[in-house]
């Protein structure tokens, strides 16, 4: 279960939206990341793997830092901000579900003989429900591209391309330094 879902605090779920945004002006996807243990926001596979640098992109005032880089317009703010709005209620409303299917994995987990069906059917049952989140994400995506110019688009690209390899000189710099620890 994504670790982003499970931390939808109206904080995470600005990140959250955010970042499915900054993603459709670039017109890239990364839906797996929101499958991922860890995803978005958390260190995991969503934040670096998936996409590096859009922790800092996810909403709230990295939503504007995007929006200034590009010189939106006070119109284009507006309906961003609807957009995501609109997108981050429909994915709170969706978070007391992810709490009790999480519940409901780790008993069965715990249970003295795990019930390979029930897991298997609980899993399939979970990530309908990421498939039913990704579909919105998408909408929310598509929405919010079509409010930038290509210009616009592109400009935010290139600045994602250089926070990106930014980011993965940072990882390779903190693995280097992991490496470099005497173990003890």
């Amino acid at each position: 279960m994504s670790a982003s879902i499970r931390s939808l605090t109206p904080s995470g779920g600005t990140r959250l939206i955010g970042a499915a945004l900054l993603a459709a002006v670039l017109g890239t996807v990364t839906l797996s990341a929101w499958a991922q243990p860890g995803g978005f926001g958390h260190g995991g596979p969503g934040m670096h793997e998936g996409g590096p640098g859009m922790g800092m992109m996810m909403g709230g005032r990295g939503l504007e830092r995007m929006l200034d880089s590009v010189n939106a317009t006070a119109e284009q703010r507006a309906q961003i901000k609807q957009i995501a709005d609109s997108a981050r209620a429909d994915m709170l409303a969706q978070r007391e579900s992810h709490r009790g299917q999480r519940e409901a994995m780790a008993k069965l987990f715990a249970a003295p003989t795990v019930d390979a069906n029930a897991v298997e059917a609980l899993r399939a049952q979970m990530m309908a429900q990421h498939d039913a989140q990704s579909r919105r994400m998408t909408q929310a995506m598509v929405e919010a591209s079509r409010v930038l110019t290509p210009e616009q688009r592109k400009q935010l690209a290139d600045r994602m391309a250089q926070r990106r390899e930014m980011m993965q000189r940072h990882m390779q710099e903190r693995q280097q330094l992991d490496g470099a620890k005497p173990r003890g």
